[in-house]
């Protein structure tokens, strides 16, 4: 693994059925973050400020389902220097939204290398949806319409493989557009031996310690040469690292 003190929590959605917003990952994020002050991300956020869509996560993250703990979010739009915040940052987690808006804005303003400097020190990261896509070699399995161009679609690279979160193997009756397998398939037709790890909603990838672990209670898969691969429920996974 390119980054060996990686400690990397990435989660397939923001919600799982009809739960809400948040609250399926409040116990892994708790656990993930401690007690530390996590810096927000909110770029991906399309159609809201990003100081209302940091309001929006720490509220949800206020407290777990107990009551027990409290996760402190600070958005980066609140400081004058996203990259000194990033520098100084104890936690950093990445909202969802649209993979293109997050990725542009990510290099305009110059962090995508600091942020890998603080996940290669050590420094606990976590993202949903878009915020996962994001940790992955590139955004070229991200679900989302580009309505944006940002200058690359190389991203952080902070795991050695591709993402598709938000997967589902579901068609609807009379469907004639390409299936998420279908669209990953045609990803492996041009780049066969880059694994991509598919999770479904209500999951996600736990890193540490140079360990992988598939959380949540449905199956994951791997997509490589050709293939569609299974990876089970709460299984060690550390092999596609």
């Amino acid at each position: 693994m390119q980054y060996a003190q990686a400690n990397l929590l990435l989660v397939s959605a923001s919600k799982a059925d009809n739960t809400p917003y948040l609250s399926h990952a409040k116990s892994w994020l708790t656990a993930h973050f401690g007690t530390r002050e996590v810096l927000f991300i909110p770029y991906a956020g399309v159609g809201m400020s990003h100081a209302d869509y940091t309001q929006r996560v720490a509220t949800a993250l206020a407290g777990t389902a107990t009551g027990e703990q409290y996760i402190q979010v600070r958005g980066i739009e609140s400081y004058a220097d996203p990259k000194q915040a990033i520098a100084n940052a104890q936690a950093i987690a990445v909202g969802g939204g649209n993979t293109y808006v997050l990725l542009k804005t990510l290099y305009e303003r110059g962090l995508l290398d600091p942020i890998r400097r603080k996940v290669a020190a050590g420094t606990p990261y976590a993202g949903w949806s878009a915020g996962s896509n994001i940790a992955g070699l590139s955004i070229r399995t991200t679900n989302d319409m580009p309505i944006v161009q940002p200058p690359s679609f190389k991203a952080l690279g902070l795991v050695p493989f591709q993402l598709n979160p938000h997967y589902t193997d579901y068609v609807p009756a009379g469907f004639h557009g390409e299936t998420r397998d279908q669209r990953l398939a045609e990803f492996m037709a041009i780049e066969p031996h880059t694994p991509v790890i598919a999770i479904r909603e209500g999951t996600a990838l736990q890193i540490k310690a140079q360990q992988m672990h598939l959380l949540g209670e449905k199956n994951g898969f791997v997509f490589r040469d050709g293939r569609k691969l299974t990876i089970k429920a709460g299984a060690n996974c550390s092999q596609w690292l």
